[in-house]
């Protein structure tokens, strides 16, 4: 298994989309960085994000609760938060799986 960096997936991007690498940088960082930037804008405003076979990103509400620590044994609240889920679509599930064929 392989970390990718934002710069490696900029490498794969120009790659399938042919373009020239004295290009990339200045094509696709910008396009990407804009496309992150406005998933995180979304979320923020509480907004749900949803790609078609790709998956759904939204915000949740995490309860107040209680946990214990590990080495005390003693209580530790944990105070509410937001937390981000992902739920994967259908292709992304089937291609995880190995169950369906790259799209081009």
């Amino acid at each position: 298994m392989k970390t990718l960096t934002k710069k490696d997936f900029i490498e794969a991007l120009r790659l399938r989309l042919g373009i020239d690498p004295r290009h990339a940088d200045e094509r696709i960082r910008p396009a990407l960085q804009a496309f992150l930037d406005e998933i995180v804008e979304q979320l923020g405003q509480g907004n749900r994000i949803e790609f078609r076979d790709f998956g759904i990103f939204e915000v949740r509400q995490r309860a107040a609760r209680t946990a214990q620590n590990p080495k005390t044994l003693q209580p530790v609240p944990v105070p509410a938060r937001k937390s981000v889920k992902f739920k994967p679509g259908l292709l992304m599930k089937l291609r995880v799986a190995g169950d369906a064929k790259p799209s081009v």
